[in-house]
């Protein structure tokens, strides 16, 4: 039986085509922005007959990477149908649900809430972009005016309708009443275009779009934005990025105040040059238009109001106190429109929280978030989408997005509810930013491993930069996890590593003091050189790490974990090895030290005693093996089952055991346990803790 959504119908594979072309130049539309449909006949797979179906982009997915079970598939006549039992603009929650009615075949993706758009158009193939020169024009005080110079007949402006079932019925409408039309300009909301082909299709959308663009800068005003505002101009780039990493925990604490959010920062050109712009404090004020602009970045950012070259201490303060100003305006916003009954009703749903997502600091750029890196990161680049729309309307009118009362019925609308309710749920280490030494081998690879299978952001920090990047790139994209070249035994390397993941990811949360290293020798063959570089790489670089990584923790104020990975050795003596074990008791103390200091912050502080762990150990590979094998008088190929049967449980402890220990300490379920040590050793009663 032939599946509906099957690439090897014509409609479909030149629908995901086009779609895949326009979605990959961001010229055309946002990411997950925009759907493309297309109408063609099917074989009905029970009665063999054919049937008219009509394939659109399924609710959430991303044009620029559709595939075919991306898409909803519906049955054109029993789409059309819905109209006899549409009841008008109050009821179209009920038309998503409808829908479902009109499914053919199994699998494919949720109908989004523009289907109507695309299934009421009696056009072969539909498009529906966001792109930043048709958004200018929709967004432009004199929009009608405007879409009528540029586009003459061809073009035909829809005034501001919420997507939805009428929406539909309205483009149908202006489709039927001017033939010669390719398309629409949707009031504050984007463009829609179609044809009998899906490449006649594409290429009205690209008229459309480049057109626009063409009038905006042929015909629009060089400085939109006005003059520059002196003090506010963009730091010189060392000091731009110096002024972001202090700043950037800070701000993340604001955005994290309900829940633990991560972090993207950009200081792009575009995003400088607006924020040193007379008019950036207003049209910021003005809040994005588009819908899926201001769903991601919500209604309207936090600007800081001081110029670049205020200090630390003064931006710090006055962003608390626009951060208060900021809760309470949403709140506001929130409980004013819940309780219009032209905007809110009593199944509104709660708020869902009042904190910014887009921070923007004059001089140094742009600091967004997400529950995730892609989120956060996308919602910055939703942000400069907004900044385009706003020079291109500038340019030519002035800058009219949709009224807040219009916003808040879309970003509070049942629909949008229902879509945040079937995500899945977080794993344990979502939203937080974890810090891993030593992290491009051995123990250190699997604890960057398995925080990032839970969800956690990684920076993967190692000696061998070459090395970090490899191994973080096996853990996903840049999304996911980086690679930084980290010296812990220098205090500068140790900063700007930690600056690096600040700028990354928004901060750190989670610290893993594990890069290591030993030399296997008796005291009197031991060296004061053998001394010093294992404690300035462990005891020092330990100490080095957390203290970095405590600045950041104590500005998120978001608490936070640091993990020693110790050593059996640290409470056990062994033979032949004084630097190394005195150094690993040098770390165990730090343990109890710091959970002292840094329990008022919130900052939780526990070590792992592990304990044999050869196979795939960056330490046993580099020679550490052999001596140890040695020392016993055992075959090195058996050292690690020599150490396993010298304990109680007779098993051989791997890195992957290591990693999981670390992922029970930092998780929820010893959220008030600190100053711990866990031996991960299978069991050496000589190393008991007492």
């Amino acid at each position: 039986m032939t599946k509906p959504n099957e690439s090897t119908n014509p409609a479909v594979a030149e629908l995901i085509a086009r779609s895949n072309r326009l979605g990959a130049d961001p010229r055309n539309t946002n990411y997950a922005g925009g759907n493309t449909s297309a109408k063609g006949v099917a074989a009905d797979p029970v009665t063999g007959e054919p049937v008219e179906l009509l394939w659109v982009k399924g609710s959430g997915g991303d044009l620029g990477t559709l595939k075919p079970e991306g898409l909803a598939v519906l049955r054109l006549d029993r789409m059309r149908a819905l109209r006899g039992v549409y009841r008008g603009v109050e009821h179209e929650d009920e038309m998503v649900a409808a829908f479902d009615y009109c499914l053919h075949g199994t699998g494919g993706a949720a109908p989004s809430i523009d289907t109507a758009m695309h299934g009421l158009v009696d056009a072969a193939h539909v498009d529906h972009l966001h792109p930043d020169s048709g958004i200018a024009i929709a967004t432009a005080a004199d929009g009608p005016e405007l879409t009528a110079r540029i586009f003459g007949d061809r073009v035909v402006w829809v005034p501001w309708r919420r997507p939805g079932f009428q929406l539909g019925l309205d483009i149908a409408a202006i489709k039927a009443e001017h033939p010669q039309a390719i398309g629409t300009i949707l009031g504050g909301h984007g463009i829609t275009a179609w044809g009998d082909t899906s490449d006649e299709a594409e290429a009205n959308s690209r008229w459309i779009i480049d057109t626009a663009a063409a009038y905006l800068a042929e015909h629009g005003d060089p400085h939109p934005f006005g003059g520059v505002r002196p003090g506010f101009e963009a730091l010189p780039e060392e000091e731009r990025h110096a002024r972001a990493a202090a700043l950037a925990p800070a701000i993340r604490g604001i955005a994290s105040s309900e829940k633990p959010m991560i972090g993207h920062y950009t200081d792009s050109a575009a995003v400088l040059d607006f924020l040193a712009s007379e008019k950036a404090p207003a049209l910021a004020a003005l809040g994005t238009s588009c819908p899926d602009h201001f769903l991601r970045t919500k209604v309207r950012p936090l600007i800081l109001d001081l110029p670049a070259t205020a200090s630390l201490e003064e931006q710090l303060a006055r962003l608390a106190e626009l951060h208060e100003a900021y809760r309470a305006d949403y709140r506001a916003y929130y409980e004013a429109h819940a309780s219009d009954p032209s905007t809110g009703s009593g199944n509104t749903p709660a708020m869902r929280g009042a904190d910014p997502l887009i921070v923007l600091v004059p001089g140094v750029g742009m600091f967004s978030y997400g529950a995730n890196k892609q989120t956060a990161r996308v919602a910055g680049e939703f942000y400069v989408n907004a900044i385009n729309v706003m020079r291109g309307a500038e340019s030519v009118s002035s800058y009219a997005p949709i009224s807040d009362a219009e916003k808040f019925r879309i970003e509070y609308w049942a629909l949008e509810e229902a879509k945040l309710r079937r995500m899945p749920k977080p794993k344990s280490h979502q939203g937080r930013i974890a810090f891993v030494t030593g992290a491009a081998s051995g123990i250190g690879k699997a604890i960057a491993t398995r925080l990032a299978a839970e969800g956690a952001c990684v920076v993967v920090a190692d000696l061998d930069l070459e090395k970090a990047r490899a191994a973080a790139a096996e853990l996903g994209g840049t999304d996911v996890a980086i690679g930084v070249a980290a010296n812990v035994a220098d205090a500068d390397a140790v900063r700007a590593a930690i600056d690096t993941a600040v700028l990354a990811f928004g901060g750190v949360d989670l610290v893993v003091n594990n890069a290591g290293l030993s030399l296997s020798k008796p005291l009197l063959d031991t060296t004061e050189a053998d001394w010093d570089l294992q404690h300035d790489v462990m005891a020092k670089g330990s100490f080095l790490v957390s203290k970095a990584a405590a600045r950041v923790l104590i500005d998120q104020k978001l608490g936070g974990d640091i993990v020693y990975i110790s050593s059996k050795n640290s409470v056990f003596a062994g033979p032949n090895n004084v630097a190394y074990s005195a150094t690993k008791a040098d770390q165990a103390h730090q343990v109890r030290l710091l959970a002292v200091e840094l329990g008022e912050h919130g900052v939780r502080v526990n070590g792992i005693n592990p304990d044999g762990v050869v196979r795939g150990s960056g330490i046993f590979a580099s020679g550490w093996g052999a001596n140890r094998a040695a020392t016993y008088g055992v075959d090195e190929e058996d050292l690690g089952q020599f150490y396993a049967n010298r304990t109680i449980l007779k098993r051989e402890v791997v890195p992957e055991n290591v990693a999981d220990a670390v992922y029970v300490l930092t998780g929820p379920e010893l959220s008030r346990t600190t100053g711990l040590h866990i031996p991960v050793d299978s069991g050496v009663a000589a190393a008991f803790l007492r």
